[in-house]
């Protein structure tokens, strides 16, 4: 693949992204549904189980802190038996409340620096960056871990307004080292595009909680095992 022929601004820039194997496979990052249910803990171990699953986001809304930390304890045990992270969406108070792997913030949720003072320098700090290349680089020049690009597909689980082209990722791909996350609709007959493209992690909800867990987990596995992951 020749300098000439690539465009970092064009969306068929992602056509042309070779994955640079020192990156590392694309992997999967689940979100908790928004109303996780009685029985969420048996469905995520069942998840879990399925196959490989690299982080695990706790988002839930409109309950107080003490009740999110119930409601995640229990979970945040299953993701330290199968190794996997526990992160928590939006609130750093319960992050270090929970002792959690990371915090995942979105645009209105705090400065990664902040952040980084309280969860401490092993935390690992995401940011949600819509379409945005510049902020993507806003929060990795604040120290971000990952950053997160979507929504690349119509979804249900929340309001969006922002629906960036795979290309995004081949650019952030190709110019930086920090992870980049693809969300938003992505499921195993839609994530090809994504993989290819330069996403190091597919974060997924609705596509594994609407249906059986654990069939779809293996579903994502076998799609992410014959693209290298």
């Amino acid at each position: 693949m020749s300098d000439d022929t690539l465009d970092p601004l064009s969306p068929d820039f992602a056509e042309q992204f070779e994955r640079d194997d020192a990156r590392g496979p694309c992997q999967l990052y689940l979100i908790s549904p928004p109303d996780p249910g009685a029985n969420f803990a048996d469905r995520l171990d069942r998840a879990l189980d399925a196959g490989p699953v690299a982080a695990f986001q706790f988002r839930v809304k409109d309950i107080d802190q003490h009740a999110a930390a119930r409601l995640a304890e229990p979970l945040q045990a299953i993701c330290s038996n199968h190794d996997v992270a526990f992160i928590v969406n939006d609130s750093v108070a319960l992050a270090k409340r929970l002792g959690a792997d990371g915090v995942h913030l979105g645009q209105e949720d705090g400065d990664p620096r902040e952040a980084r003072e309280i969860l401490g320098p092993s935390a690992q700090i995401g940011v949600t960056c819509h379409d945005s290349r510049h902020l993507a680089m806003e929060a990795g020049e604040a120290g971000a871990d990952y950053v997160a690009f979507g929504s690349f597909y119509p979804t249900t689980t929340k309001a969006v307004r922002h629906h960036p082209d795979p290309s995004i990722l081949s650019w952030w791909a190709t110019l930086f080292e920090l992870p980049c996350v693809a969300i938003g609709g992505i499921t195993p007959d839609n994530a090809q595009p994504l993989i290819d493209a330069g996403a190091d992690f597919l974060a997924v909800c609705a596509s594994v909680w609407n249906t059986d867990e654990a069939r779809a987990v293996e579903a994502f596995a076998e799609r992410l095992a014959q693209s290298g992951g």
